[in-house]
């Protein structure tokens, strides 16, 4: 098949190479001209612009949009006018569920036919492959199953159902329900991250015991310091938990591999972003009035982590101060 790629950071970049490597023809646009001919390099067709990229389309015409959320309404508001009826666009960035809605309904009018794909695999799915969970019109997702069976991991361990869910892609529902799956894919995936994180900031403060205790009323003095006193290697234990622990998993193999190349982490502040999709997970949870905890908890965890907590911890100092008398530790 023949796909036009809107976005070629690491994400499309990759997936432009893997639909290439399975035999696909693509036309490859970007903002950055030297992003687009170093594509062009890679056997890609190159477009300067959305107009030249739709031009060198042969009707019926699949675009796919790997940009921010936060312009994909106005790609598609620049590339409608230069579409036809048959057309598809398919948005594989991180775009809320209701935003494909709305989407779709404007496009319908003009017989352009628009297919969600949350998409999963990172920097890695050039080799992996990439998680695919799509929403759209049946028949449009069948179109373009070719192009979802190349970027797919395709068939690895025993499948536990059948369909194309064990080779890595997966028709979700209608439009919209590829991005919230997704969503919710990554509101438990900053869950996951966060037990992770936790956990090993136990095992690195297990020899608090061995360092001298403050003796203090500022200072909750810790009652059994002999219990405390292991020095513990992490890049060690993460690696073996990666073998035959019920806690492996990808995550803790990237995990594994970060403390083997530096076990103190020193070339990360420990802000972490997020991109919205937790938030959106826990309005879900909150609009169809189900518990989140976990997924909340990590999510206001991040927030912590760039110092958004900042003003409610000096309102705790300020109280303890007033009430008795309690100056800040420096």
């Amino acid at each position: 098949m023949q796909m036009g790629m809107v976005g070629l950071g690491r994400m499309g970049a990759n997936m432009v190479r893997r639909l290439m490597r399975a035999g696909h023809a693509c036309v490859a646009h970007d903002r950055s001209a030297d992003a687009v001919a170093a594509m062009a390099k890679e056997g890609a067709t190159g477009a300067g612009t959305l107009a030249d990229l739709v031009a060198k389309l042969t009707p019926p015409r699949v675009v796919w949009l790997m940009v921010p959320a936060a312009v994909v309404d106005g790609a598609i508001a620049e590339l409608t006018p230069l579409l036809a009826q048959g057309d598809t666009i398919v948005d594989g960035g991180n775009s809320h569920h209701a935003d494909d809605l709305a989407r779709a309904a404007r496009l319908a009018p003009r017989g352009i036919h628009y297919v969600d794909v949350g998409v999963s695999g990172g920097v890695w799915g050039l080799e992996r492959g990439f998680c695919l969970m799509i929403g759209g019109e049946p028949q449009v997702v069948v179109r373009l199953e070719p192009l979802f069976a190349a970027l797919a991991p395709g068939a690895g361990a025993a499948a536990a159902t059948g369909g194309t869910a064990s080779r890595g892609y997966l028709h979700c529902g209608p439009s919209g329900a590829g991005h919230f799956v997704k969503m919710v894919h990554n509101g438990i995936e900053y869950g996951l991250m966060a037990a992770y994180a936790e956990g090993l900031n136990v095992l690195s403060h297990a020899n608090a015991g061995s360092a001298g205790a403050a003796h203090d009323a500022e200072t909750a003095p810790l009652r059994n310091p002999e219990l405390y006193r292991y020095d513990l290697d992490l890049a060690s234990i993460t690696e073996l938990w990666r073998h035959g622990s019920v806690v492996s998993s990808w995550l803790l193999d990237l995990t594994a591999a970060a403390f083997a190349k530096d076990p103190r982490l020193g070339g990360f502040t420990g802000r972490v972003s997020d991109s919205g999709e937790g938030r959106w997970t826990l309005q879900a949870a909150n609009d169809v009035g189900v518990p989140a905890h976990v997924l909340a908890a990590a999510l206001f965890e991040r927030f912590g982590s760039r110092g958004e907590d900042e003003f409610q911890n000096r309102v705790l100092s300020a109280m303890r101060f007033a009430f008795g008398g309690h100056l800040e530790k420096t």
